[in-house]
C-alpha cells in the first residue's frame, strides 16, 4: 500500500463511534438506549425554521456558490447580534460564516500557527481541537485546570515560550460544562496581548448560559475589534440544525483575507439554505432560543439534583450541555466504566481520557435528553452501584 501521511495516522480517532458501537450491543433490558455521549439538541428546529430551510433548499440561488466568507445578509445580521450582546463596533467585515464551528476552529488554527508551533489548550480539552492540531503538526500544549476546572492565567504564562502562538478557551466548556467568569476571560486576554499571542475564544454554547446572565465577557465593548482576539460560534446548536453545519468566526478585519484562503480550499462557502434561514432566525427566533435556554437550565438543575442523590458520584463541573462527573469505582478505567454503562445499562457517555482527562471522570452530555432521560440516568446508575465489584475488578 502506498505511504500515508504519518501525522494523520498518529492522530487519535474520535471516541463517539466506539461508544455508539458498544451501545448497539445493549439488549434493552432497562428501557431505551440513552445517548449521553454526543452533544446534540434533544429537540428539532421550530416549524418556521424547517419551512424556510426547505424553501431555500429548493431555490436556484441557494444551489449556486456563495461568497467565500458567507452571504452578506447573514454577516450583517450576525454582526448586529454581536453588537447587541456585547456592545462595541463589530461589523460584517469582522465576520466569516463557516461550515460549523469545527471548521471555524480549523481555519483559525491554520491561520495562526504552522508545523512546529504550539497552542495552549486547557485540559481536559475538546478532542477535535487536539486532533486538528495534531494533523497540522502543531503541538497541543495542555494547561491543567484548577478548582472547578477553571484554567489559571499564571499557569498558562509559565507554558508560553517562543513557539506558542495562541491560547484556546472554550466557555461554557466542552467537556466539563464549566462557565468561565468574565474577569477570568479578561485576564487571559490581557496575558495574550502582553505576550503577543492570540486568544481564540470558542463560544459554541454561549446561548445556553443561565437565563438572565449578561454578556459572557467585556472584550468587545470598545469600538475597535481587539487586535489579538478570534471568536468562534455555532448556529448548529443554537438553532438545532447540526446537520446543516453552520458556524461563524469573528476576528480583526486584516485577518479575514487569510482565513478566506483556507476556507476556499476546504468548502468554498458554507451551507447556503441554512445561511438564508438563520439570517431570518437570528431576530425572529430570539424568544424560541430564550425558551430553550430556560429548558436547558432546568435540565442543569435536574442533573445536579440527580447526582446529589446518587451515592459515590460527584459532579465536579456543570453547565450548558455537559456535566463532568467523578465515578465511584475506585481505580476502574473510565473506558471500562463507559463500556459497562453502554452494553449493560444502555447509557452512552464519554470517558475522561477521551479529553486528555483522568480515568476517574466521565462526560455526561445531558442536552441530548429530556427530563425523563435524566430520570432514566439516575435510575440506571443506582442499578450500576450494585455492580461495584464487577467494575472494581475490571480496574
Amino acid at each position: 500500500m502506498p505511504r500515508l501521511n504519518p501525522r494523520l495516522i498518529d492522530t487519535g480517532s474520535p471516541p463517539i463511534p466506539e461508544i455508539q458501537a458498544w451501545g448497539r450491543r445493549y439488549d434493552g433490558r432497562h428501557g431505551p438506549l440513552v445517548n449521553l455521549c454526543q452533544a446534540v439538541p434533544a429537540y428539532p428546529p421550530p416549524p418556521e425554521m424547517l419551512e424556510r430551510l426547505a424553501a431555500a433548499a429548493g431555490s436556484a440561488e441557494a444551489a449556486a456558490y456563495g461568497p467565500i466568507q458567507g452571504d452578506a445578509a447573514l454577516r450583517e445580521v450576525y454582526a448586529a447580534h454581536l453588537r447587541g450582546l456585547y456592545g462595541g463596533g463589530c461589523t460584517a467585515g469582522h465576520v466569516a460564516i463557516t461550515a460549523g464551528c469545527n471548521q471555524a476552529y480549523f481555519v483559525a488554527m491554520m491561520a495562526l500557527a504552522g508545523r512546529g508551533d504550539a497552542v495552549i489548550v486547557p485540559t481536559p480539552w475538546y478532542f477535535n481541537h487536539a486532533m486538528t492540531l495534531d494533523m497540522l503538526g502543531i503541538e497541543a500544549r495542555g494547561l491543567p485546570c484548577g478548582p472547578g476546572f477553571l484554567p489559571e492565567p499564571e499557569a498558562a504564562e509559565a507554558l508560553i515560550d517562543g513557539r506558542v502562538r495562541a491560547i484556546v478557551l472554550v466557555t461554557p466548556n466542552n467537556p466539563t460544562g464549566a462557565i468561565y467568569p468574565p474577569e477570568l476571560i479578561a485576564r487571559f486576554h490581557a496575558l495574550c496581548r502582553r505576550r503577543g499571542i492570540w486568544l481564540v475564544l470558542d463560544e459554541t454554547y454561549r446561548d445556553f448560559l443561565p437565563p438572565g446572565q449578561g454578556a459572557p465577557h467585556g472584550l468587545l465593548g470598545r469600538e475597535e475589534w481587539p487586535e489579538n482576539l478570534i471568536q468562534l460560534y455555532s448556529f448548529s446548536k443554537s438553532f438545532a440544525i447540526p446537520g446543516h453545519r453552520l458556524g461563524a468566526l469573528a476576528a480583526p478585519e486584516v485577518l479575514l483575507p487569510q482565513l478566506g484562503k483556507v476556507m476556499d480550499c476546504m468548502q468554498i462557502c458554507a451551507n447556503r439554505p441554512a445561511q438564508a434561514a438563520v439570517t431570518w432566525g437570528i431576530e425572529a427566533l430570539a424568544d424560541w432560543r430564550e425558551a430553550k435556554r430556560a429548558e436547558l437550565d432546568a435540565r442543569v438543575r435536574a442533573v445536579r439534583d440527580a447526582f446529589i442523590r446518587l451515592p459515590g458520584w460527584r459532579v465536579e463541573a456543570l453547565g450548558a450541555y455537559f456535566a463532568y462527573v467523578q465515578h465511584p469505582f475506585g481505580q476502574a478505567s473510565a473506558w471500562d466504566v463507559v463500556r459497562h454503562l453502554a452494553t449493560e445499562h444502555g447509557l452512552m457517555a464519554l470517558p475522561g481520557p477521551a479529553f486528555a482527562g483522568t480515568e476517574r471522570h466521565l462526560r455526561i452530555a445531558f442536552a441530548n435528553v429530556e427530563l425523563d432521560g435524566v430520570a432514566a440516568l439516575e435510575e440506571r446508575l443506582r442499578l450500576v452501584a450494585e455492580e461495584r465489584p464487577v467494575l472494581a475488578a475490571a480496574g
